[in-house]
């Protein structure tokens, strides 16, 4: 039988460590696969999604600027992707393109089980209204924070969004979320969030946030779902005493190792995808 292809399609994708991360999947577990990074054009998503089928491609996650896109794209969506929104995980089976969304998992076990922060009971202030913060809402609604505010460069972006969220039934959450223009960011002076999640594309671009650090609570922990570089967001974070600062790393093993299950039906050891991930930086570095 011919080795299971995967792979992670993105523009930029260069940068990518979810092959490695799948390699050390599928090595733990003894999955016969082989996992790549492809570029897809910007205007091209739908057409290199069809040729990595037609080369027998069994699944593949999605990243920016495509999650959206993936969403249109699927032919049969989960409850967590339609939840969303957005898809960041395709399978395609029996002429099928499921579209599914591991973001806010993987997001949701990085907070808790990585770095100790529970959002239960906490002030959350969540930065963007793209696909990247579609995909975390509900399941960071579901653990019961005390507050949720989605702030956004559009207003309007953020006010539709919170307007789909705000039509879950009441027995699936305690509260509802909040919106805002970044503009008015700087009118909540006297707000302090306890948890400041960046699901802007910012860090790329390394454009500031017109975000205030007043905003951090003591003990705040500011996340950047970017990896792998130190963004105008966390540097603005680290200037503030008593702030934790985390990149997202954690949250990609974590919703890779929720995808790696929903294509292999195997759940992987995401610590120690973890400790090697940072064995292979310390040697490149």
């Amino acid at each position: 039988m011919p080795t299971d292809l995967y792979c992670v399609f993105g523009n930029p994708i260069g940068h990518s460590k979810s092959p490695k991360i799948h390699a050390l999947f599928a090595a733990q577990t003894a999955q016969d696969m082989r996992y790549e990074a492809r570029l897809a054009p910007l205007d091209g998503f739908a057409a290199t999604v069809a040729r990595f089928i037609a080369d027998g491609g069994r699944g593949a996650n999605v990243t920016v600027p495509f999650k959206e896109e993936a969403f249109r794209l699927a032919t049969q969506r989960t409850p967590r992707a339609e939840a969303a929104g957005a898809v960041n995980t395709l399978s395609f089976t029996d002429g099928q393109i499921v579209g599914d969304n591991t973001d806010g998992a993987g997001l949701v076990r990085d907070l808790k089980h990585n770095l100790g922060c529970n959002p239960a009971g906490r002030r959350i202030l969540l930065l963007g209204a793209g696909g990247a913060a579609r995909g975390v809402i509900l399941p960071l609604l579901l653990e019961q924070p005390a507050r949720l505010v989605i702030a956004n460069r559009t207003a309007e972006k953020a006010v539709r969004l919170v307007q789909e969220f705000a039509r879950l039934p009441a027995c699936a959450i305690s509260i509802k979320p909040e919106s805002c223009g970044f503009d008015a960011l700087t009118n909540l002076t006297k707000e302090r969030f306890d948890l400041v999640i960046n699901a802007t594309s910012t860090g790329l671009t390394n454009t500031v946030l017109p975000t205030s650090t007043s905003l951090f609570a003591p003990g705040c922990v500011a996340y950047e779902m970017l990896y792998g570089r130190e963004t105008p967001f966390m540097e603005q974070a680290r200037s503030v005493l008593d702030v934790r600062v985390a990149d997202g790393l954690g949250m990609l093993v974590e919703q890779a190792a929720e995808a790696f299950f929903v294509w292999r039906g195997v759940r992987p050891n995401t610590q120690a995808a973890l400790i090697a991930l940072a064995a292979l930086a310390e040697l490149h570095q």
